[in-house]
Protein backbone atom coordinates (compact mmCIF):
# COMPACT_ATOMS: atom_id res chain seq x y z
CA UNK A 1 0.00 0.00 0.00
CA UNK A 2 1.44 3.37 -1.03
CA UNK A 3 2.33 5.88 1.68
CA UNK A 4 1.67 9.63 1.46
CA UNK A 5 4.74 11.85 1.92
CA UNK A 6 4.60 14.42 4.67
CA UNK A 7 6.47 17.08 2.70
CA UNK A 8 7.13 17.82 -0.95
CA UNK A 9 10.63 17.07 -2.24
CA UNK A 10 13.11 19.87 -2.55
CA UNK A 11 12.89 21.51 -6.00
CA UNK A 12 15.76 21.30 -8.40
CA UNK A 13 18.24 24.19 -8.12
CA UNK A 14 18.51 26.77 -10.92
CA UNK A 15 21.19 25.48 -13.27
CA UNK A 16 21.89 29.00 -14.49
CA UNK A 17 22.78 30.21 -11.01
CA UNK A 18 24.72 27.03 -10.38
CA UNK A 19 26.79 27.50 -13.55
CA UNK A 20 27.32 31.19 -12.89
CA UNK A 21 29.05 30.29 -9.64
CA UNK A 22 31.95 28.91 -11.71
CA UNK A 23 32.63 32.40 -13.11
CA UNK A 24 33.46 33.80 -9.67
CA UNK A 25 37.14 34.59 -8.89
CA UNK A 26 37.00 32.25 -5.89
CA UNK A 27 36.83 29.28 -8.29
CA UNK A 28 40.53 29.75 -9.05
CA UNK A 29 41.26 29.42 -5.35
CA UNK A 30 39.21 26.23 -5.25
CA UNK A 31 41.03 24.81 -8.27
CA UNK A 32 44.38 25.67 -6.68
CA UNK A 33 43.33 23.96 -3.45
CA UNK A 34 42.15 20.97 -5.43
CA UNK A 35 45.51 20.77 -7.29
CA UNK A 36 47.33 20.98 -3.97
CA UNK A 37 45.20 18.13 -2.65
CA UNK A 38 46.15 16.03 -5.71
CA UNK A 39 49.86 16.68 -5.15
CA UNK A 40 49.61 15.91 -1.44
CA UNK A 41 47.67 12.69 -2.16
CA UNK A 42 50.26 11.58 -4.72
CA UNK A 43 53.12 12.30 -2.33
CA UNK A 44 51.46 10.54 0.61
CA UNK A 45 50.62 7.52 -1.55
CA UNK A 46 54.21 7.29 -2.79
CA UNK A 47 55.62 7.53 0.74
CA UNK A 48 53.20 4.91 2.10
CA UNK A 49 53.91 2.55 -0.80
CA UNK A 50 57.64 2.89 -0.26
CA UNK A 51 57.41 2.53 3.53
CA UNK A 52 55.33 -0.65 3.25
CA UNK A 53 57.58 -2.11 0.54
CA UNK A 54 54.71 -2.50 -1.95
CA UNK A 55 56.55 -1.29 -5.07
CA UNK A 56 56.64 -4.77 -6.61
CA UNK A 57 53.18 -5.84 -5.39
CA UNK A 58 51.04 -6.04 -8.53
CA UNK A 59 47.83 -7.42 -6.98
CA UNK A 60 47.49 -4.98 -4.07
CA UNK A 61 44.05 -3.39 -3.69
CA UNK A 62 45.44 -0.29 -1.96
CA UNK A 63 48.25 0.53 -4.43
CA UNK A 64 47.91 -1.50 -7.65
CA UNK A 65 50.43 -1.61 -10.47
CA UNK A 66 50.94 2.14 -10.72
CA UNK A 67 50.76 4.87 -8.10
CA UNK A 68 47.24 5.97 -9.10
CA UNK A 69 45.82 2.51 -9.83
CA UNK A 70 44.96 1.47 -6.30
CA UNK A 71 42.37 2.64 -3.80
CA UNK A 72 44.79 4.62 -1.63
CA UNK A 73 45.23 7.59 -3.98
CA UNK A 74 41.55 8.46 -4.56
CA UNK A 75 40.78 7.76 -0.89
CA UNK A 76 43.46 10.16 0.32
CA UNK A 77 42.39 12.70 -2.30
CA UNK A 78 38.77 12.48 -1.13
CA UNK A 79 39.82 12.99 2.50
CA UNK A 80 41.97 16.00 1.66
CA UNK A 81 39.19 17.43 -0.53
CA UNK A 82 36.73 17.24 2.38
CA UNK A 83 39.23 19.04 4.63
CA UNK A 84 39.90 21.72 2.00
CA UNK A 85 36.20 22.31 1.40
CA UNK A 86 35.58 22.70 5.14
CA UNK A 87 38.35 25.28 5.35
CA UNK A 88 37.18 27.20 2.29
CA UNK A 89 33.53 27.27 3.40
CA UNK A 90 34.57 29.46 6.31
CA UNK A 91 35.68 32.18 3.86
CA UNK A 92 33.33 31.98 0.85
CA UNK A 93 30.79 29.68 -0.88
CA UNK A 94 32.34 26.87 -2.92
CA UNK A 95 31.34 25.75 -6.40
CA UNK A 96 34.11 23.50 -7.77
CA UNK A 97 34.16 21.30 -4.70
CA UNK A 98 30.43 20.64 -5.12
CA UNK A 99 31.37 18.74 -8.26
CA UNK A 100 34.74 17.41 -7.14
CA UNK A 101 33.46 15.69 -4.00
CA UNK A 102 30.78 13.56 -5.76
CA UNK A 103 33.23 12.69 -8.53
CA UNK A 104 35.84 11.55 -6.00
CA UNK A 105 33.25 9.53 -4.07
CA UNK A 106 32.22 7.74 -7.26
CA UNK A 107 35.85 7.18 -8.16
CA UNK A 108 36.58 5.61 -4.76
CA UNK A 109 33.53 3.35 -5.03
CA UNK A 110 34.47 2.23 -8.54
CA UNK A 111 38.12 1.68 -7.66
CA UNK A 112 37.31 -0.33 -4.51
CA UNK A 113 34.76 -2.53 -6.28
CA UNK A 114 36.88 -3.15 -9.37
CA UNK A 115 40.16 -3.83 -7.57
CA UNK A 116 38.61 -6.16 -5.00
CA UNK A 117 36.81 -8.17 -7.67
CA UNK A 118 39.98 -8.41 -9.76
CA UNK A 119 41.95 -9.77 -6.81
CA UNK A 120 39.23 -12.10 -5.45
CA UNK A 121 38.05 -13.49 -8.82
CA UNK A 122 40.95 -13.02 -11.18
CA UNK A 123 39.87 -15.59 -13.77
CA UNK A 124 36.06 -15.36 -13.52
CA UNK A 125 34.47 -14.31 -16.86
CA UNK A 126 31.59 -12.41 -15.21
CA UNK A 127 33.87 -10.03 -13.32
CA UNK A 128 34.14 -7.68 -16.31
CA UNK A 129 30.35 -7.30 -16.54
CA UNK A 130 30.09 -6.64 -12.81
CA UNK A 131 32.85 -4.02 -13.00
CA UNK A 132 30.97 -2.13 -15.71
CA UNK A 133 27.76 -2.33 -13.69
CA UNK A 134 29.46 -0.80 -10.65
CA UNK A 135 30.93 1.98 -12.81
CA UNK A 136 27.59 2.87 -14.43
CA UNK A 137 25.74 2.88 -11.10
CA UNK A 138 28.41 5.02 -9.42
CA UNK A 139 28.53 7.61 -12.23
CA UNK A 140 24.72 7.73 -12.43
CA UNK A 141 24.50 8.38 -8.69
CA UNK A 142 27.14 11.11 -9.05
CA UNK A 143 25.18 12.86 -11.81
CA UNK A 144 21.97 12.75 -9.76
CA UNK A 145 23.81 14.08 -6.73
CA UNK A 146 25.45 17.00 -8.56
CA UNK A 147 22.30 17.95 -10.45
CA UNK A 148 20.15 17.89 -7.31
CA UNK A 149 17.84 15.17 -8.68
CA UNK A 150 18.88 12.55 -6.14
CA UNK A 151 16.43 13.62 -3.37
CA UNK A 152 13.59 13.76 -5.92
CA UNK A 153 14.38 10.25 -7.26
CA UNK A 154 14.61 8.83 -3.74
CA UNK A 155 11.29 10.42 -2.77
CA UNK A 156 9.61 8.91 -5.82
CA UNK A 157 11.05 5.49 -5.01
CA UNK A 158 9.49 5.74 -1.56
CA UNK A 159 6.07 5.91 -3.21
CA UNK A 160 6.44 2.41 -4.75
CA UNK A 161 5.74 -0.10 -1.97
CA UNK A 162 4.49 -3.68 -1.59
CA UNK A 163 3.87 -6.07 1.26
CA UNK A 164 5.82 -9.27 1.88
CA UNK A 165 4.19 -11.09 4.75
CA UNK A 166 4.08 -8.70 7.70
CA UNK A 167 6.71 -6.38 6.22
CA UNK A 168 6.19 -3.46 3.86
CA UNK A 169 9.03 -2.83 1.45
CA UNK A 170 9.61 0.06 -0.92
CA UNK A 171 11.68 0.28 -4.06
CA UNK A 172 14.08 2.61 -2.25
CA UNK A 173 14.52 0.11 0.59
CA UNK A 174 15.22 -2.70 -1.86
CA UNK A 175 17.81 -0.69 -3.79
CA UNK A 176 19.47 0.50 -0.60
CA UNK A 177 19.53 -3.10 0.66
CA UNK A 178 21.13 -4.33 -2.58
CA UNK A 179 23.73 -1.58 -2.42
CA UNK A 180 24.40 -2.35 1.26
CA UNK A 181 24.74 -6.04 0.47
CA UNK A 182 27.16 -5.29 -2.35
CA UNK A 183 29.22 -2.95 -0.16
CA UNK A 184 29.38 -5.48 2.69
CA UNK A 185 30.31 -8.35 0.37
CA UNK A 186 33.00 -6.29 -1.34
CA UNK A 187 34.39 -5.30 2.06
CA UNK A 188 34.36 -8.96 3.13
CA UNK A 189 36.18 -9.98 -0.05
CA UNK A 190 38.71 -7.19 0.51
CA UNK A 191 39.48 -8.29 4.07
CA UNK A 192 39.64 -11.99 3.12
CA UNK A 193 41.93 -11.24 0.15
CA UNK A 194 44.26 -9.25 2.41
CA UNK A 195 44.34 -12.13 4.90
CA UNK A 196 44.95 -14.67 2.12
CA UNK A 197 47.81 -12.62 0.68
CA UNK A 198 49.38 -12.29 4.10
CA UNK A 199 49.01 -16.01 4.88
CA UNK A 200 50.20 -17.36 1.51
CA UNK A 201 53.09 -14.95 0.94
CA UNK A 202 55.90 -17.28 2.09
CA UNK A 203 54.07 -20.58 2.60
CA UNK A 204 55.32 -23.74 0.89
CA UNK A 205 54.47 -27.45 0.95
CA UNK A 206 52.05 -28.66 3.59
CA UNK A 207 52.02 -25.25 5.26
CA UNK A 208 50.66 -23.79 2.03
CA UNK A 209 47.68 -26.16 2.04
CA UNK A 210 46.87 -25.36 5.68
CA UNK A 211 47.05 -21.61 5.14
CA UNK A 212 44.94 -21.87 1.98
CA UNK A 213 42.28 -23.75 3.96
CA UNK A 214 42.34 -21.07 6.68
CA UNK A 215 41.99 -18.28 4.12
CA UNK A 216 39.06 -20.03 2.37
CA UNK A 217 37.31 -20.59 5.70
CA UNK A 218 37.85 -16.93 6.63
CA UNK A 219 36.42 -15.74 3.33
CA UNK A 220 33.34 -17.96 3.67
CA UNK A 221 32.77 -16.79 7.26
CA UNK A 222 33.10 -13.10 6.35
CA UNK A 223 30.75 -13.46 3.38
CA UNK A 224 28.21 -15.29 5.57
CA UNK A 225 28.16 -12.48 8.12
CA UNK A 226 28.04 -9.95 5.29
CA UNK A 227 24.97 -11.66 3.85
CA UNK A 228 23.28 -11.62 7.28
CA UNK A 229 23.97 -7.88 7.62
CA UNK A 230 22.67 -7.25 4.11
CA UNK A 231 19.43 -9.13 4.77
CA UNK A 232 18.93 -7.15 7.96
CA UNK A 233 19.52 -3.89 6.06
CA UNK A 234 16.82 -4.78 3.53
CA UNK A 235 14.37 -5.40 6.37
CA UNK A 236 13.94 -9.16 6.05
CA UNK A 237 13.15 -10.85 9.36
CA UNK A 238 15.94 -13.36 9.94
CA UNK A 239 13.72 -15.51 12.15
CA UNK A 240 11.93 -16.58 8.98
CA UNK A 241 15.13 -18.30 7.90
CA UNK A 242 15.35 -20.42 11.06
CA UNK A 243 13.60 -23.41 9.46
CA UNK A 244 15.81 -23.25 6.39
CA UNK A 245 18.88 -22.82 8.60
CA UNK A 246 17.88 -25.87 10.65
CA UNK A 247 17.49 -28.00 7.52
CA UNK A 248 20.85 -26.82 6.22
CA UNK A 249 22.42 -27.57 9.60
CA UNK A 250 21.06 -31.13 9.57
CA UNK A 251 22.38 -31.66 6.04
CA UNK A 252 25.79 -30.31 6.97
CA UNK A 253 25.78 -32.57 10.05
CA UNK A 254 25.18 -35.67 7.94
CA UNK A 255 27.77 -34.55 5.42
CA UNK A 256 30.40 -33.97 8.10
CA UNK A 257 29.73 -37.25 9.90
CA UNK A 258 32.69 -39.02 8.33
CA UNK A 259 34.90 -35.98 8.89
CA UNK A 260 33.98 -35.86 12.59
CA UNK A 261 34.58 -39.61 12.86
CA UNK A 262 38.08 -39.20 11.43
CA UNK A 263 38.91 -36.41 13.88
CA UNK A 264 37.68 -38.43 16.87
CA UNK A 265 39.61 -41.48 15.64
CA UNK A 266 42.74 -39.35 15.38
CA UNK A 267 42.44 -38.28 19.01
CA UNK A 268 41.86 -41.92 20.04
CA UNK A 269 44.98 -43.09 18.20
CA UNK A 270 47.10 -40.36 19.76
CA UNK A 271 45.71 -41.06 23.24
CA UNK A 272 46.00 -44.87 23.11
CA UNK A 273 49.42 -44.81 21.44
CA UNK A 274 48.51 -48.04 19.68
CA UNK A 275 50.28 -46.63 16.64
CA UNK A 276 53.14 -44.19 16.81
CA UNK A 277 55.25 -42.27 14.34
CA UNK A 278 57.99 -44.62 13.16
CA UNK A 279 55.96 -47.83 13.51
CA UNK A 280 55.99 -50.28 10.63
CA UNK A 281 52.34 -51.14 9.86
CA UNK A 282 50.34 -52.93 7.21
CA UNK A 283 46.91 -51.50 6.32
CA UNK A 284 44.77 -52.82 3.48
CA UNK A 285 47.73 -54.61 1.83
CA UNK A 286 49.87 -51.46 2.07
CA UNK A 287 52.96 -51.73 4.26
CA UNK A 288 55.14 -48.88 5.39
CA UNK A 289 56.40 -46.60 8.15
CA UNK A 290 54.08 -44.08 9.84
CA UNK A 291 55.63 -40.67 9.16
CA UNK A 292 52.89 -38.39 10.49
CA UNK A 293 49.66 -38.66 12.49
CA UNK A 294 47.31 -35.70 11.95
CA UNK A 295 43.91 -35.02 13.42
CA UNK A 296 42.10 -36.37 10.33
CA UNK A 297 44.53 -38.72 8.57
CA UNK A 298 47.75 -40.68 8.98
CA UNK A 299 50.60 -40.69 6.46
CA UNK A 300 52.26 -44.08 5.78
CA UNK A 301 55.41 -44.22 3.66
CA UNK A 302 56.43 -47.53 2.08
CA UNK A 303 60.01 -48.66 1.56
CA UNK A 304 59.58 -47.96 -2.17
CA UNK A 305 59.01 -44.25 -1.49
CA UNK A 306 55.25 -44.19 -2.03
CA UNK A 307 53.06 -42.45 0.55
CA UNK A 308 49.52 -43.41 1.48
CA UNK A 309 47.14 -41.01 3.21
CA UNK A 310 44.87 -43.18 5.36
CA UNK A 311 41.80 -41.70 7.11
CA UNK A 312 42.04 -42.29 10.84
CA UNK A 313 38.66 -44.01 10.90
CA UNK A 314 40.08 -46.92 8.86
CA UNK A 315 42.83 -47.43 11.44
CA UNK A 316 40.18 -47.81 14.16
CA UNK A 317 37.53 -49.98 12.52
CA UNK A 318 39.79 -52.16 10.33
CA UNK A 319 42.44 -54.73 11.17
CA UNK A 320 45.90 -53.18 11.27
CA UNK A 321 49.16 -55.12 11.55
CA UNK A 322 51.62 -53.18 13.65
CA UNK A 323 54.93 -54.87 12.94
CA UNK A 324 56.73 -52.63 15.41
CA UNK A 325 54.39 -52.94 18.40
CA UNK A 326 56.64 -55.47 20.20
CA UNK A 327 60.00 -54.75 18.57
CA UNK A 328 61.48 -53.65 15.27
CA UNK A 329 62.54 -57.11 14.11
CA UNK A 330 61.04 -58.34 10.84
CA UNK A 331 61.06 -61.88 9.41
CA UNK A 332 61.61 -62.40 5.71
CA UNK A 333 61.89 -65.47 3.49
CA UNK A 334 62.91 -66.46 0.01
CA UNK A 335 62.19 -69.69 -1.91
CA UNK A 336 64.89 -71.52 -3.92
CA UNK A 337 64.31 -74.51 -6.24
CA UNK A 338 67.09 -77.03 -7.13
CA UNK A 339 67.22 -80.29 -9.04
CA UNK A 340 66.10 -83.55 -7.45
CA UNK A 341 69.60 -85.03 -7.79
CA UNK A 342 71.10 -82.30 -5.54
CA UNK A 343 72.53 -82.95 -2.06
CA UNK A 344 69.89 -81.67 0.39
CA UNK A 345 72.28 -81.07 3.31
CA UNK A 346 74.75 -79.22 1.12
CA UNK A 347 72.03 -76.97 -0.32
CA UNK A 348 70.73 -76.14 3.17
CA UNK A 349 74.24 -75.19 4.37
CA UNK A 350 74.85 -73.00 1.32
CA UNK A 351 71.56 -71.18 1.78
CA UNK A 352 72.24 -70.53 5.47
CA UNK A 353 75.77 -69.27 4.76
CA UNK A 354 74.43 -66.92 2.04
CA UNK A 355 72.12 -65.29 4.56
CA UNK A 356 74.81 -64.99 7.27
CA UNK A 357 77.11 -63.06 4.91
CA UNK A 358 74.80 -60.02 5.22
CA UNK A 359 75.40 -57.74 8.20
CA UNK A 360 71.73 -56.79 8.46
CA UNK A 361 70.67 -60.40 9.04
CA UNK A 362 70.44 -61.22 12.75
CA UNK A 363 72.57 -64.01 14.16
CA UNK A 364 70.12 -64.57 17.01
CA UNK A 365 67.72 -65.98 16.04
CA UNK A 366 69.82 -67.54 13.31
CA UNK A 367 68.59 -68.02 9.73
CA UNK A 368 66.66 -71.24 9.14
CA UNK A 369 66.36 -73.42 6.05
CA UNK A 370 63.64 -75.99 5.43
CA UNK A 371 62.80 -78.37 2.59
CA UNK A 372 59.36 -76.92 2.13
CA UNK A 373 57.97 -78.64 -0.97
CA UNK A 374 58.52 -81.24 -3.68
CA UNK A 375 57.83 -79.07 -6.65
CA UNK A 376 56.99 -80.14 -10.21
CA UNK A 377 60.42 -79.02 -11.40
CA UNK A 378 62.64 -79.65 -8.38
CA UNK A 379 63.14 -79.49 -4.62
CA UNK A 380 61.93 -76.24 -3.04
CA UNK A 381 63.81 -74.82 -0.03
CA UNK A 382 62.58 -71.88 2.08
CA UNK A 383 65.27 -69.66 3.61
CA UNK A 384 63.98 -67.55 6.53
CA UNK A 385 65.89 -64.83 8.39
CA UNK A 386 65.32 -61.84 10.69
CA UNK A 387 66.33 -58.21 10.23
CA UNK A 388 66.18 -55.41 12.82
CA UNK A 389 66.05 -52.37 10.56
CA UNK A 390 63.11 -52.66 8.14
CA UNK A 391 63.14 -48.90 7.71
CA UNK A 392 66.32 -49.30 5.64
CA UNK A 393 64.44 -51.38 3.09
CA UNK A 394 63.33 -54.98 2.73
CA UNK A 395 63.61 -55.57 -1.00
CA UNK A 396 67.29 -54.65 -1.12
CA UNK A 397 68.32 -57.18 1.54
CA UNK A 398 66.30 -59.93 -0.15
CA UNK A 399 68.02 -59.11 -3.45
CA UNK A 400 71.49 -59.31 -1.87
CA UNK A 401 70.74 -62.70 -0.31
CA UNK A 402 69.30 -64.07 -3.57
CA UNK A 403 72.44 -62.99 -5.40
CA UNK A 404 74.63 -64.77 -2.84
CA UNK A 405 72.48 -67.89 -3.14
CA UNK A 406 72.76 -67.89 -6.93
CA UNK A 407 76.54 -67.41 -6.74
CA UNK A 408 76.97 -70.26 -4.25
CA UNK A 409 74.83 -72.70 -6.26
CA UNK A 410 76.75 -71.96 -9.44
CA UNK A 411 80.12 -72.37 -7.70
CA UNK A 412 79.08 -75.82 -6.43
CA UNK A 413 77.45 -76.70 -9.79
CA UNK A 414 74.05 -77.29 -8.26
CA UNK A 415 71.43 -77.12 -10.97
CA UNK A 416 68.55 -74.70 -10.77
CA UNK A 417 65.97 -76.54 -12.90
CA UNK A 418 63.99 -75.01 -15.68
CA UNK A 419 60.28 -75.78 -15.85
CA UNK A 420 59.78 -79.16 -17.50
CA UNK A 421 56.59 -80.39 -19.14
CA UNK A 422 55.77 -83.68 -20.95
CA UNK A 423 53.46 -83.29 -23.89
CA UNK A 424 51.36 -86.30 -25.05
CA UNK A 425 50.19 -85.88 -28.65
CA UNK A 426 47.23 -88.12 -29.52
CA UNK A 427 46.51 -88.69 -33.23
CA UNK A 428 42.88 -88.58 -34.33
CA UNK A 429 41.25 -91.97 -35.20
CA UNK A 430 41.68 -93.13 -38.84
CA UNK A 431 38.75 -92.87 -41.28
CA UNK A 432 37.37 -95.73 -43.50
CA UNK A 433 39.48 -94.83 -46.51
CA UNK A 434 42.71 -94.72 -44.47
CA UNK A 435 41.85 -98.10 -42.90
CA UNK A 436 41.26 -99.78 -46.33
CA UNK A 437 44.51 -98.34 -47.67
CA UNK A 438 46.42 -99.66 -44.64
CA UNK A 439 44.94 -103.18 -45.14
CA UNK A 440 45.80 -103.15 -48.83
CA UNK A 441 49.42 -102.14 -48.08
CA UNK A 442 49.68 -104.93 -45.52
CA UNK A 443 48.71 -107.52 -48.18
Amino acid sequence: MATTPTAAPKPIDDFGLWLSAFTQPTVLTELGALALCILLALGATWLMRRALGMQEERTSVLFGRRLIDGVMFPLLLLTLAYVARALLLERFPVAAFKVAIPVLVSLVVIRVGVKVLQVAFATAPWVRVLERTISWVAWLAMVLWVSGLLPVVLAEMDQITWKIGASTLSLRTMIEGILTAGAVLILSLWVSSAIETRLLRKAVGGDLSLRKAVSNATRALLMFFGLIIALSAVGIDLTALSVLGGAIGVGIGFGLQKLASNYVSGFVILAERSMRIGDNVRVDNFEGIITDINARYTVIRSTTGRESIVPNELLIINRVENLSLADDRLWQSTVVSVGYESDVEQVMDLLKDAALTQDRVLKDPAPSVALSNFGPDGLEFTLGYWIADPENGTLNIRSLINRKVLQALREHQIQIPYPQRVLHIQRPPAGPEETASAVHEAR
